[in-house]
C-alpha cells in the first residue's frame, strides 16, 4: 500500500483519482513495447506501451484501486455513459493468441464491478481468423499484453457491449487481413492496435478495410511523425494520442496535449479521402482523424497474467496508440449503427464542434499542423478527442449536389466528368440514370468516364447519398457522331496514368497505379502496376474506345517493364497478356524480362469498331513478377 501511495504522485488512479501531474507538464516514465518491431516488409507490430517503473497488485481487491486510468475516469474525462451498447458486438483484431484472455478480462472486469462478459453468457467469443474456435494460433507473451489492452480498454468504455476477439495465425499482412475480414463481416466496429510501415501495394489491400457501414479503427502508431499503413487507408479511422491530465482550473476539469510519440502523416499511396479538409503539406491521406489518451505516463490500468520474460504478471499500466484505438471504436459503439453505406471516419469531419478540441503539444520537428497540435485538425490528434458521442454519428445536413451543367462529347472521345456534392458525412455514394451508352459513374469516386458508343441527346440525372441523405441534379448530354474527316492524335485516356488514378482505365482491385514499386516510370511519376504480389493472382487494366471509321491508320503502343525474382526453370509463369477485345495481341512473361521497351501493334483493321483495349496479368504461386505499363497511345491518323 505505501508503494501504491507514492505512485498516485504520479498516475491518475483508476476511480476518479489524482492527476499525474501538473496540467500541461510532461512526466518521463520507463516504458517498453509490448511487440517486437516488425523483421520484414508487410507484417506488423501491435503499438501497446508498457510501464516498466510501476509495481501493482496482482490479485482483485475492491479496497485496492489499481495504477492508471480505469472506467469512471475515462468515461469522466470524455463525457462517457455506461448505459448502452447492449447488444452491440465490438471485434478486436491482433495477431497470435492470448491463452489466458476470458480470464484476464474477468478480473478487470470483476475489479471495477463491470458485469461479466464470459463466453457462457455469449458476450465474448474468441476465434482464429477464419472465425474458428480451434485451432487457435501460437501463444505470444507479447501481443497478449497487447489483447489484454484492448479487451479492457472496450470493458472501460463500453461495458455493456459483446466483445469479439479474432486473433491471427500471425503478423504477416495475409493472416491479420483475413482475421479483418472476418471480423468486420461479424460486426459494426472493428478494433486495430497494430501498424507498420507504408508500402507499394497498400491500395489494394485497402480491399479488407473497405467496409461500408462497419467503423473501423487503426492506431496511428508510437513513433512520432511518419505515416503508417493501415492507419493511412482512406477507410478507416486512423487514431492519434494525446496526454490525458485532470486540471480543476478548466471547466471540463481535464486538460489534453498530443503525445509525443502518437503518430501522423502524410500517405505517400493513399488518396485523400473526400470528407478529409486540405491540408497545406499533404495533398494525399493525412493521419489522425480522432485521438484519445495514449501516453503512458497518463496510462490506463490494465491486468494481464500471460506476460512476456522480465515482465510482471497482474495489474500494470499501458499507453499507446493501442490504447485510444479501442476506445475510439467503443466510443463508435455507444454512438450507434453507422449508416450501411458510410464510411464511419466521415462522422467527426461533419461535427468538429462536438469534439474537444486539443491545441498543445507536438509529435516531432515538421512544420505546421502535420506535427504540432493546434485549433482544428492536426496531425498528432486529428479533429480532437470524444465530448461524449455525438461526434460520432452520420451528419444531418441535407445532400446538394453541384449541377455540372450541360455536357457534349463525340462518338468514340474519351470522357472524365468529375461530381461534387457536400451535406451529408461528406462521403458520398453515386448513382446515375440516363447516362450516354458507353459512359458509367463509378459509384465511390463520382467520376463519369468511358465513351459513348451512340450520337444520341439524353437527359442525365446524377444522385449522391451520404448519412441517410441524398440529393440529385439534372442536366443534358448531346453525343454527336464527329464529322467525316479524321482527327489525327492520341485517343486513349489518361495515357500515362498521371492523374494518380486509373479513371478512365477499368481495373480490378489488385492493379496499383503507383509512384513507388521499388521501380520508376517511364516518364513523368506514375505508371500501371499489375502482378507483382496481388491476392487474386490474376488482374486487368482496360479501357473502351472508338477508333474513328474516317481515319486511315490507327496504332497502339506502350511501354513495358518486366522485373522477376523467379527462376526461369519455373514450370508455371507469370503472364501479361495483350488484347483487343477478345483478340490477343501479345503474351509476355517472366522470361521477356527488360527494362522498359516500346511495344506497338497496328489496329487500322478495327476502324469504325469500339474496342475494349486490355492488359491482363496472371501469376504463379509464387507471386514474384511485376509488369509496368506506361505512356500508353492509340493514335490515330
Amino acid at each position: 500500500m505505501r508503494v501504491l501511495a507514492a505512485l498516485c504522485a504520479v498516475l491518475v488512479t483508476g476511480a476518479l483519482g489524482a492527476a499525474p501531474a501538473a496540467a500541461g507538464t510532461a512526466t518521463r516514465v520507463r516504458t517498453a513495447r509490448a511487440c517486437s518491431a516488425p523483421a520484414r516488409a508487410r507484417t506488423f507490430a501491435c503499438h501497446a506501451e508498457r510501464r516498466k517503473d510501476v509495481v501493482v497488485p496482482h490479485a482483485v481487491d475492491p479496497h485496492t484501486t489499481p495504477a492508471g486510468y480505469g472506467p469512471a475516469t475515462l468515461r469522466s474525462a470524455y463525457q462517457l455513459s455506461s448505459s448502452g451498447g447492449t447488444g452491440v458486438t465490438v471485434a478486436i483484431v491482433d495477431a497470435y493468441n492470448h491463452p489466458n484472455a476470458e480470464a484476464d478480462l474477468a478480473t478487470y472486469r470483476a475489479q471495477y464491478s463491470l458485469p461479466a462478459c464470459t463466453t457462457a453468457n455469449s458476450c465474448f467469443r474468441k476465434v482464429n481468423q477464419t472465425g474458428a474456435t480451434s485451432p487457435l494460433p501460437v501463444n505470444d507473451p507479447g501481443w497478449a499484453e497487447e489483447i489484454a489492452l484492448d479487451l479492457d480498454m472496450v470493458s472501460a468504455i463500453c461495458p455493456n457491449c459483446n466483445l469479439l476477439l479474432v486473433e491471427a495465425s500471425s503478423a504477416y499482412d495475409t493472416d491479420l487481413y483475413a482475421a479483418e475480414d472476418y471480423a468486420a463481416a461479424h460486426a459494426n466496429y472493428v478494433s486495430n492496435s497494430w501498424g507498420g510501415g507504408e508500402y507499394a501495394g497498400q491500395t489494394v489491400d485497402d480491399v479488407h478495410f473497405n467496409h461500408p457501414g462497419v467503423a473501423i479503427t487503426v492506431s496511428s502508431g508510437d513513433s512520432g511523425y511518419g505515416a503508417e499503413y493501415p492507419a493511412a487507408s482512406r477507410y478507416v479511422t486512423a487514431v492519434g494520442g494525446t496526454s490525458l491530465v485532470r486540471d480543476t482550473g478548466v471547466t471540463r476539469g481535464w486538460t489534453e496535449t498530443a503525445w509525443s510519440g502518437a503518430g501522423s502523416g502524410c500517405s505517400g499511396h493513399d488518396a485523400k479521402p473526400g470528407w478529409q479538409p486540405t491540408i497545406a503539406t499533404c495533398s494525399r491521406r493525412g493521419e489522425s482523424d480522432v485521438s484519445a489518451v495514449a501516453d503512458p505516463a497518463t496510462g490506463v490500468a490494465v491486468y494481464v497474467s500471460y506476460v512476456p520474460s522480465g515482465d510482471t504478471a497482474g495489474w500494470t499500466v499501458f499507453g499507446g496508440t493501442s490504447a485510444s484505438a479501442p476506445i475510439i471504436a467503443s466510443v463508435y459503439a455507444l454512438a450507434g449503427t453507422p449508416g450501411t453505406s458510410d464510411y464511419p471516419a466521415a462522422y467527426p469531419y461533419s461535427h468538429p464542434a462536438d469534439l474537444f478540441d486539443v491545441t498543445g503539444g507536438a509529435n516531432g520537428s515538421c512544420t505546421g499542423a502535420m506535427c504540432h497540435a493546434g485549433t482544428g485538425w492536426d496531425g498528432p490528434t486529428g479533429l480532437g478527442t470524444p465530448n461524449g458521442t455525438a461526434a460520432f454519428v452520420p451528419g444531418s445536413g441535407s445532400v446538394s449536389v453541384t449541377n455540372p451543367g450541360s455536357q457534349t462529347s463525340t462518338v468514340g472521345a474519351p470522357v472524365s466528368l468529375i461530381l461534387a456534392a457536400s451535406g451529408g458525412t461528406g462521403s458520398f455514394t453515386w448513382s446515375a440514370s440516363g447516362l450516354p451508352a458507353g459512359l458509367a459513374v463509378d459509384a465511390s469516386t463520382g467520376v463519369v468516364s468511358g465513351a459513348a458508343t451512340t450520337a444520341a441527346s439524353s437527359s442525365v440525372m446524377i444522385t449522391a447519398s451520404s448519412g441517410g441523405q441524398s440529393g440529385s441534379a439534372s442536366f443534358a448530354w448531346t453525343v454527336s457522331a464527329g464529322g467525316a474527316t479524321c482527327t489525327a492524335g492520341q485517343r486513349l485516356g489518361n495515357p500515362g496514368f498521371e492523374t494518380h488514378s486509373a479513371a478512365p482505365w477499368t481495373a480490378t482491385p489488385d492493379v496499383v497505379v503507383s509512384t513507388s514499386a521499388g521501380q520508376a516510370a517511364h516518364s513523368g511519376h506514375w505508371y500501371a502496376w499489375l502482378d507483382g504480389y496481388g491476392a487474386r493472382h490474376t488482374d486487368t487494366l482496360s479501357q473502351s474506345l472508338t477508333i474513328p471509321a474516317a481515319c486511315t491508320r490507327a496504332t497502339l503502343s506502350f511501354w513495358l517493364k518486366i522485373t522477376t525474382v523467379e527462376s526461369t526453370r519455373k514450370t508455371a509463369y507469370d503472364k501479361l497478356a495483350v488484347k483487343v477485345g477478345g483478340t490477343a495481341l501479345a503474351t509476355y512473361s517472366n522470361l521477356n524480362r527488360s527494362g522498359y521497351t516500346k511495344r506497338t501493334f497496328d489496329l487500322t483493321r478495327y476502324k469504325g469498331q469500339t474496342v475494349r483495349i486490355s492488359f491482363t496479368g496472371t501469376e504463379n504461386s509464387a507471386r514474384a513478377t511485376s509488369f509496368l505499363v506506361d505512356d500508353t497511345a492509340l493514335t490515330v491518323r
